[in-house]
């Protein structure tokens, strides 16, 4: 496989990974919302799941470029590091969304 296809893989690795992350925390508010917390709270483990699997390539990346092994950045890597940003806010907003959930069904 040469650079260019690995690169790709490498970007498209992120930016489903990111997506996935980001389905699994609105299914986590939409479970929650009907009051099924355990299945909300699987779905934020799910999310986070996703979102580790995409720290561990950016890890790999940063780590070729610690050794000088310069990436070639495209607008397909900036819009997978995007993505994965957005995924992180989402995640983060969905555990809060959860909570608020939980603290309504007390009452």
């Amino acid at each position: 496989m040469g650079e260019q296809e690995q690169n790709l893989e490498v970007i498209m690795g992120l930016i489903i990974n990111g997506g996935n992350a980001k389905s699994s925390a609105f299914e986590a508010i939409n479970a929650a919302k009907a009051g099924d917390f355990e299945k909300a709270d699987e779905k934020l483990k799910e999310s986070d799941g996703f979102l580790t699997e995409a720290h561990n390539v950016q890890t790999g990346m940063l780590t070729e470029e610690a050794k000088g092994n310069h990436a070639k950045v495209s607008l397909l890597t900036v819009h997978s590091q995007d993505h994965i940003m957005n995924a992180i806010t989402f995640r983060d907003l969905a555990g809060e969304i959860v909570d608020l959930y939980k603290k309504m069904a007390e009452k």
